[in-house]
């Protein structure tokens, strides 16, 4: 298969099955445990943590592993109403983001709290003014995410987290599908929280973490035992977390170089499609995107169609996030940039990783030559 849907999950790296094995069979003890076993245990983890704190340049000690980014968010948004004397505010987010934010958002709304979704221009940037002009005296939170999944436009963080910090407002940030794929520094971009997951950048599904500067602003979710500073009861994900550790000594070493040819391969598929079809648009095209994320709309075609197509030709692809695909709907990060419904319903999202190859973008690019006519007809 020729697997051109990177932003849904990538398959874990051979070093990260080797490191979550390592833990199966070695260390597989409870890190809880204060015997040899668990001691051990707990040195993978704390390894592991330090790794992710070197690929995203943050204090080892300000992660805190979780299931994944969805539950991250989710604890950052949702916790603090489990706080005593937790009173209805104002959340700023933007009309792009993932589900793992706006649904979240939607449980504040129905809960008293006031939602802003700045919305996108034509490019899909948000526009650090109208985040400013969005604050109100009673903003608890500013979510805005560092790459959208879609189109893989870069959002400008640093600027938004900037204005955030004059009003001292905290900031939150996702970085789903930047971290392992662009240089992402917690520290330079000023966000005081930072969600990902490691499936992502080759690691395993399942494990995730939230990155914090002040614990004391982190409410816990879970609640039982004392795992995680108190953060996340639970037991931990043990091998997950091994694999994440993989995952982040594996970006860190070999990202820079595997981003430029994946964007070498984006472009080339890119350009393919654009020679072959004078009336596609890629959405995004005039912004800065993360390397592998081409998001193109062909006009007059079905995207679910195609996408299924596309498959019977052993090709995977997408037509928006994989989180979103069961709704059916136009999706809604190219809505909030203008497109119609009906050139959204029109759009595919391939997404290149590092095992792909020219040889593979250019049967693409022959595959779709032929497949849009017939799909127009």
């Amino acid at each position: 298969m020729i697997y051109l849907d990177h932003n849904a999950t990538t398959q874990p790296a051979p070093e990260v099955v080797n490191a979550m094995e390592e833990c199966l069979t070695r260390a597989w003890g409870n890190p809880s445990s204060l015997h040899a076993s668990g001691q051990q245990a707990r040195a993978t983890r704390e390894s592991a943590r330090r790794a992710l704190a070197s690929l995203i340049h943050a204090p080892a000690a300000n992660i805190l592993f979780t299931s994944g980014a969805t539950e991250a968010t989710c604890q950052l948004l949702l916790g603090p109403l489990f706080q005593p004397n937790a009173r209805p505010r104002h959340l700023i987010t933007s009309a792009i983001e993932h589900p793992c934010v706006l649904e979240p958002a939607r449980v504040l709304e129905s809960l008293g709290w006031s939602v802003t979704r700045v919305g996108a221009n034509a490019d899909g940037l948000i526009d650090p003014l109208t985040v400013a002009n969005a604050i109100r005296p009673d903003t608890a939170l500013i979510s805005v995410m560092l790459a959208n999944n879609d189109t893989g436009v870069i959002q400008p963080v640093r600027e938004i987290a900037d204005l955030a910090r004059r009003h001292k407002i905290p900031m939150h940030t996702d970085a789903v599908q930047a971290v392992g794929r662009i240089p992402v520094d917690f520290a330079a971009l000023g966000v005081d929280f930072l969600t990902l997951s490691a499936h992502k950048f080759y690691g395993p599904k399942g494990v995730g973490a939230l990155v914090f500067r002040d614990a004391t602003a982190v409410a816990p979710f879970l609640r039982g035992g004392s795992q995680e500073r108190t953060l996340r009861a639970g037991t931990e994900n043990m091998p997950g977390i091994s694999g994440l550790g993989a995952a982040a000594q594996l970006a860190e070493r070999e990202m820079a170089e595997d981003a430029v040819r994946i964007a070498t391969l984006r472009d080339r598929l890119q350009a393919g499609l654009l020679a072959a079809f004078s009336d596609a648009r890629v959405n995004g095209a005039c912004a800065s995107r993360v390397p592998g994320t081409l998001n193109i709309t062909f006009p007059g075609i079905d995207a679910v169609t195609a996408v299924m197509n596309l498959d019977i030709a052993d090709i995977a692809a997408a037509t928006t996030s994989a989180c979103s695909t069961a709704k059916h709907e136009p999706p809604h990060v190219l809505t909030a940039m203008g497109l119609t419904p009906e050139m959204a319903l029109a759009t595919l999202r391939f997404s290149v990783g590092r095992d792909n190859t020219q040889d593979e973008i250019d049967r693409v690019v022959a595959t779709l030559t032929d497949l849009v006519p017939q799909l127009r007809s």
